[in-house]
């Protein structure tokens, strides 16, 4: 695994239900990590393109993945904005993926802590898959918030991922 990228952990919650955490602490200032997690215009960098990304609690949202599957399909899921404080929280709840939050601490002189959740209904391969998806995700906001973003999802693999899935399902 990732040094700079800790273990995720899960919540086993009831009947189905996991909550996925993630701690991130980034040597970037709250502002610019905000961008990356919160805006249509640095999202692409590492996650996914915010087709539709309203602003505020309620606002419409759709995330298209732009790392494809196998048979070159992108995941697409929509809902809505379900918290916002603009440079604090970002939370998306959406199809497919249930609820994804972001929330950020400004830690030190100039980092940010980043707490990740992702609280969604499935099967434990796919949780398998998600937690190695993530956790890839967040290798790519590291290295797009260090000035080497995803420009090319066309070179993406599913090779790190893999990777990623096998050492989870080890733990």
């Amino acid at each position: 695994m990732s040094d700079v990228i800790p273990h995720g952990t899960v919540e086993n919650r009831d009947a189905g239900t996991h909550l996925l955490r993630y701690e991130l602490r980034l040597p970037h200032p709250v502002i610019r990590v905000w961008a990356a997690v919160a805006t249509p215009e640095a999202l692409p960098t590492w996650l996914c393109a915010a087709d539709v990304l309203q602003p505020r609690v309620g606002g419409a949202v759709t995330l298209r993945w732009l790392n494809a599957d196998a048979q070159g399909r992108h995941t697409v899921a929509e809902g809505h904005v379900t918290a916002w404080d603009v440079e604090r929280v970002a939370e998306y709840t959406v199809s497919g993926h249930g609820r994804i939050r972001f929330h950020l601490e400004p830690h030190g002189d100039s980092g940010t802590v980043l707490r990740f959740t992702n609280e969604l209904r499935c099967d434990d391969d796919v949780l398998l898959d998600r937690l190695a998806g993530w956790h890839n995700h967040f290798e790519l906001l590291v290295d797009a918030l260090e000035g080497r973003p995803m420009t090319d999802w066309a070179l993406w693999t599913p090779k790190r991922r893999q990777q990623l899935r096998d050492a989870y399902a080890a733990a």
